[in-house]
């Protein structure tokens, strides 16, 4: 897959702000998870466009979930802060993206499998709920 470190930091981040019944901010995050916090702040603000966190200001502000974690699947997390799909490889969503020069997308004998296994990769993720991995 090609995740990066936002989605590790997206879903570690989210665990905790789903623990929590006051608004978490980006400080605290991410001295606990021991990661940057200008970078954190970027992933939450996009978890908040997603509207998966919604946003608070001032003084007592920071994020919570908008939604149950029963209704907040991984696959919407990745979504939200990775720039590119999350892709078993660069082209298993579509043959337009073969990056195989000789091997353009009409002749590939693999994309069929490959479509086939982000199909079922994009489908386990959507079934894991942000609640699946809390274990509540």
């Amino acid at each position: 897959m090609l995740l990066t470190k936002a989605s590790e930091y997206a879903l570690l981040s989210i665990a905790l702000i789903a623990q929590s019944k006051e608004p978490q901010d980006t400080k605290n995050l991410a001295e606990a998870l021991k990661i940057p916090k200008s970078f954190l702040a970027k992933i939450l603000q996009s978890l908040a466009r997603s509207e998966i966190l919604i946003s608070y200001k001032g003084a007592k502000g920071g994020f919570i979930l908008s939604k149950t974690p029963a209704e907040i699947s991984v696959l919407d997390i990745i979504k939200s802060v990775e720039i590119k799909s999350a892709n078993v490889f660069e082209c298993s969503d579509s043959q337009n993206d073969c990056p195989g020069g000789n091997l353009k997308a009409s002749c590939c004998f693999i994309w069929p499998c490959l479509n086939k296994l982000q199909g079922k990769v994009d489908d386990f993720l959507d079934s894991v709920k942000l609640e699946d991995l809390l274990n509540i």
